[in-house]
């Protein structure tokens, strides 16, 4: 049986619902509740991860059967104030035909029940529990980016290698002793990084890209690491022994990663430091991942 990716998406990601957010939270539920049903017919923009779902429901188009991705709306809406929602994917004729509505709670508890292989929210609490319940989980960060209206139909995702890929097992060492301590350890250590919380996300994607010629293939990725030699060594030889392919690996030793995203034309970029999601977030869609040492208070 073939694999199937399947995408949890926020109706606050996928649409621009700053003005009806705004009327929540200073008037409250009801308030909210009269305005979107007032304006259940008015189609939303498009919003941060818009263009993302757009490219993601069009890899279908390169495979026989059709059904190899699936976009699921996981909506802290309900059905009755959601339908403005379902109208604007109708509009914008976007594929997406399963929805939960949760009338206030969170969503991120479906996640696992639908089978979500990477959740997408403008939620920090519902992305946190999402990624603590392993479910690879992002925070979308709105870009300063302005947004091309011509786009090719090649889907580039760009990954950040620890905390991300692999875990923060090396970062709890860079972040306890520092640089010279995380290159020492790096040269010694003949073992394989352990699974970040995007491994399983990536593996998917692999099994997509797999089927494909690679000249075909309307999936690219890329690791942006802050990584340089020798300690690009262990990531290498991580992800030949996991036999996932990566199609491009940027080991950046430090240097500011918005340019080289810019010049991967990155539809969506996740890292784990809110700094470098920031910068990113100046060039290209950026989703924050909210795991590892680096975001523990």
């Amino acid at each position: 049986m073939n694999s199937k990716l399947v995408v949890g998406i926020s109706s606050r990601a996928l649409f621009d619902l700053n003005q009806s957010h705004q009327i929540f939270e200073k008037q409250g539920i009801e308030a909210y509740r009269e305005y979107q049903i007032q304006n259940e017919d008015q189609i939303l923009d498009p919003g941060e991860a818009f263009n993302l779902v757009t490219k993601i429901l069009k890899i279908n188009n390169f495979y026989d059967d059709g059904d190899r991705v699936e976009v699921i709306l996981l909506s802290r809406n309900t059905a009755d104030t959601g339908l403005r929602v379902f109208n604007s994917i109708e509009a914008h004729k976007l594929k997406i035909s399963r929805a939960v509505f949760c009338g206030g709670e969170s969503p991120y508890k479906y996640v696992k029940a639908f089978g979500v292989d990477l959740f997408l929210s403008s939620s920090k609490g519902d992305v946190q529990m999402a990624i603590e319940n392993g479910v690879p989980s992002a925070r979308i960060i709105p870009s300063k980016a302005k947004k091309s209206k011509k786009s090719d139909e090649l889907l580039r995702i760009a990954f950040d290698g620890d905390s991300v890929i692999f875990s923060d097992e090396s970062e709890k060492i860079f972040a306890a002793e520092g640089l010279q301590a995380f290159m020492d350890n790096e040269r010694k250590k003949k073992s394989m990084l352990k699974a970040g919380p995007f491994k399983s996300f990536l593996v998917e994607l692999n099994k997509l890209q797999s089927e494909l010629n690679p000249d075909e293939c309307p999936i690219r990725t890329a690791l942006v690491t802050a990584r340089s030699a020798p300690s690009h060594k262990r990531v290498i030889k991580t992800l030949r022994k996991w036999g996932v392919r990566i199609d491009e690996s940027l080991f950046l030793g430090g240097m500011n990663k918005a340019e080289f995203l810019q010049s991967f034309k990155a539809d969506i970029f996740f890292d784990d430091q809110q700094q470098n999601i920031d910068d990113a977030s100046a060039k290209v869609t950026s989703a924050h991942v909210p795991f590892g040492i680096k975001n523990r208070k």
